[in-house]
């Protein structure tokens, strides 16, 4: 059996292996996920703020524009993705 599914089967005298490759495909799943959050996210407000007449070809305004809004937006995300991991370890580190 190939594809995703091989993988839950693969090994089954060993469940605790098992739960950890398991654990593993959902973290890349959902760092993935943002990813992909954060891309639509980024093409959505920075089109909306920066694209007037959309074309074929962007002017220089546009070009720097967007770059710009790019920048602010990932800046702001790595931010805030800090500040949540430092929280999540802090929280961890009181458990």
């Amino acid at each position: 059996m190939d594809g995703f599914g091989s993988d839950f089967s693969s090994g089954a005298g060993s469940g605790k292996m098992d739960t950890g490759t398991i654990m593993e495909q959902v973290k890349v799943q959902i760092a993935v996920a943002n990813a992909q959050e954060l891309l639509q996210r980024v093409t959505d407000k920075c089109f909306k703020k920066c694209i007037s007449k959309p074309g074929g070809t962007l002017d220089n305004s546009e070009q720097k524009c967007t770059a710009m809004c790019m920048d602010r937006y990932m800046d702001a995300w790595n931010t805030v993705s800090r500040a949540y991991n430092s929280r999540l370890q802090r929280e961890r580190a009181r458990i």
